[in-house]
């Protein structure tokens, strides 16, 4: 009776996207902004959340070898279509990019925190000599919720007709009902993580044949190949998700199948489970099985964590990796749900930290944490509900979890943003945090 609701959560939360998702969501608002201008830009003004600076801090813009919330802010007043949403920066020109980089150069951008309680929360305006513009970007990184011309509302048009609230009421969705899903859904109507699966190997063959930032697949890869480290199913599947992120946090322009927001949980989700299958000789009908379990663990869990957080999305991520390599080990619905007591009682407390090239070596720890969850259940050990946050009912972990993320780290989380803020060498012209 679920399955058209669960095919419509995997529509709604896996959605292809070309670099960041938080530099991105800048892009496109401002695109928003300069849609309804006339004239030469002299101003933008940036707005945004925590979570949103945090993670556009650092990370490379695809095509720009650069990184910069300005710069994002520029690059979305050269005449993009925001109606491309995620996949926006797929018309980005070299000469846009100097002209986005001159604005910056000039001091056109200015950047501020938002006054918003919301994680997810961007408002650009553009200004030229005879009009302005405004536009808020909130809850998601394409929802565009106001657009402002000269002081006058405009009328927006969304996409669907479905509200993102819609889509994602999961109040019974549970560890349950996903894994009877998984064992009864007809495979032909998985046919997007298909597309999954084919667009985040690309990018992963692409980090581990280039030279993207820490290079950490490419490395364990490296390693491998040389003895140092064992060749086996494990470190394979490592070495092929981390270089994932290695290429996507470099600014490789490659398009990746994002999960609930961020293209990192999205190979996270995916890669250890594919890395797997391969060396295993799966068939196409478990994997495609196993890594839908994987992904929608991962959902189910930001869907109570919440689409940004204090924690790293790897963490979530690789729970749901953890379920999928357990289903591809033969593991049955118990021991699908008792390896998230194990993953959860390792991985809990890793901080974000925002996006950036390190990225990848916190997606090759939790990946690595994923497989050594998943082989202890195999052999029939698991946390006890008296250790830590594991409580004896999974979806009780779940919940500890997320309000280990959402009430207990809020000022971490401020912490972090200070120390980023603070850097001598940053050029992100921010104000008023």
């Amino acid at each position: 009776m679920m399955e058209q609701q669960f095919i419509d959560i995997l529509r709604h939360e896996l959605v292809t996207t070309i670099g960041c998702t938080e530099p991105t969501a800048i892009v496109i608002t401002a695109a928003y902004a300069k849609k309804y201008v006339q004239g030469e830009v002299e101003h933008i003004k940036v707005k945004a959340s925590r979570n949103i600076i945090k993670n556009a801090f650092s990370v490379k813009i695809p095509g720009t070898d650069s990184c910069g919330i300005n710069l994002a802010a520029a690059i979305g007043t050269m005449e993009l279509d925001p109606g491309k949403n995620l996949e926006i920066l797929s018309d980005l020109k070299r000469e846009d990019i100097l002209a986005a980089k001159n604005m910056v150069d000039n001091g056109l951008v200015t950047v501020e925190l938002a006054d918003s309680p919301k994680k997810i929360y961007v408002e650009v305006v553009v200004e030229t000599a005879n009009s302005y513009a405004r536009a808020v970007v909130e809850d998601f990184h394409d929802n565009v919720v106001l657009i402002e011309v000269n002081g006058e509302g405009k009328k927006i048009e969304k996409n669907s007709q479905t509200s993102h609230e819609e889509i994602l009421k999961m109040d019974d969705v549970n560890l349950d009902s996903i894994i009877n899903f998984i064992n009864e859904v007809d495979i032909g109507k998985l046919d997007l993580i298909k597309k999954c699966i084919k667009l985040n190997t690309c990018i992963c063959l692409e980090g581990l044949n280039g030279n993207y930032g820490l290079n950490v697949g490419k490395n364990i890869k490296s390693s491998i190949d040389g003895k140092a480290l064992l060749d086996d199913n494990s470190n394979f599947a490592i070495a092929l998700t981390a270089a994932g992120s290695d290429a996507r946090m470099a600014g490789c322009n490659l398009p990746v199948m994002s999960n609930s927001g961020s293209g990192n949980q999205g190979i996270s989700a995916t890669m250890p489970v594919v890395g797997f299958a391969i060396n295993i000789n799966s068939n196409d009908e478990t994997v495609l099985r196993a890594v839908t379990l994987s992904n929608l663990v991962t959902i189910y869990i930001k869907s109570i964590l919440g689409r940004l957080s204090p924690l790293c999305g790897a963490t979530i991520a690789s729970t749901g990796a953890c379920c999928g390599i357990v289903y591809l080990m033969g593991g049955n619905s118990e021991e699908i749900k008792t390896c998230i007591q194990n993953i959860m009682g390792n991985v809990t407390g890793m901080l974000c930290d925002g996006a950036k090239s390190g990225c990848a070596l916190k997606v090759a720890t939790c990946t690595s944490a994923a497989f050594q969850s998943a082989i202890c259940i195999m052999e029939g050990d698991y946390l006890s509900s008296t250790d830590g946050i594991i409580e004896e009912d999974p979806e009780d972990t779940i919940k500890n979890f997320s309000r280990i993320g959402n009430q207990g780290m809020k000022e971490a989380d401020k912490i972090v943003l200070d120390v980023m803020m603070k850097k001598t060498n940053s050029d992100q012209q921010i104000c008023d945090i």
